[in-house]
């Protein structure tokens, strides 16, 4: 099980040595723009893949949020398709495993099975050599992975894709807790659903469950029950990222002490 948090690209390497992580998440560029990536780690890409792979560090790249394949607006899901195949290109540049993307939403007068069917265009038409995560969401009655009924129809329509094999999921502690999804049995409900749990963003949360509210809290200081937190840690048996902000090397500490 690899321990780990989002951290700087510029700085990737030093800052998850600094706090014993040994996977990394980054961002390539502005999370709210809709430009291509952006290598800011000295080098650029093949210097932080290079680097990366001598400090035995897995990467993780987490997509912009403004990415929403599932939209029925044009003016939103084509750029959408379009960042997200650079995102994924870039990700393989500097050698990461995966691309985290939020499920995205439609809206009120949509039927989500629209939002459903423009995931599996999106993925039909994406070439990728990374596995695509995508991350269930806290808020929005119209959101294509907030609650289970609906990552169930959202999964349902990406297998019918012909690059269903390169996605993936990505569960949020602090979005499922959220969106009122039990986290006891959280990654058993998934995993019913998908088959498979390839990531977890390990985040308390300020609110209470069900508030639909996306504030992420120190792993020991929030409105869950670490014992949870733990409990879908060992449940999932995968690689966990912290986004915790500046909790994050007490969490990481405290999470690697109480798996062992």
């Amino acid at each position: 099980m690899r321990i780990g948090a989002h951290l700087d690209q510029s700085d990737v390497i030093a800052q998850a040595a600094s706090i014993g992580a040994d996977v990394a998440q980054i961002f390539l560029g502005d999370p709210q723009s809709w430009k291509g990536p952006e290598f800011t780690f000295p080098g650029g890409a093949e210097a932080l893949k290079d680097a990366a792979a001598a400090a035995g560090l897995e990467l993780v790249v987490h997509a912009p949020y403004v990415i929403n394949v599932a939209s029925t607006n044009n003016r939103i899901r084509i750029p959408s398709r379009k960042l997200l195949q650079q995102i994924v290109d870039g990700a393989a540049a500097v050698g990461a495993v995966g691309v985290v993307v939020h499920g995205g939403h439609v809206t009120a007068k949509d039927d989500p099975a629209k939002g459903f069917d423009n995931w599996r265009k999106a993925i039909d038409a994406l070439e990728t050599d990374v596995t695509v995560f995508v991350e269930n969401t806290a808020g929005g009655d119209f959101s294509m992975a907030r609650r289970l009924d609906r990552i169930e129809g959202l999964w349902a329509a990406i297998q019918q894709s012909d690059g269903a094999a390169n996605v993936g999921f990505c569960l949020d502690t602090c979005h499922a807790w959220a969106g009122g999804i039990d986290l006891t049995t959280a990654v058993e409900q998934v995993r019913a659903i998908t088959g498979r749990v390839d990531l977890v963003h390990l985040n308390n949360s300020r609110d209470a469950a069900g508030s639909g509210a996306d504030r992420h809290a120190g792993l020991t200081s929030g409105s869950i029950d670490p014992d949870l937190l733990l409990g879908v840690v060992h449940a999932a048996g995968t690689s966990v990222v912290c986004e915790t902000h500046a909790d994050v090397p007490a969490d990481v500490a405290w999470l690697r002490e109480q798996v062992g």
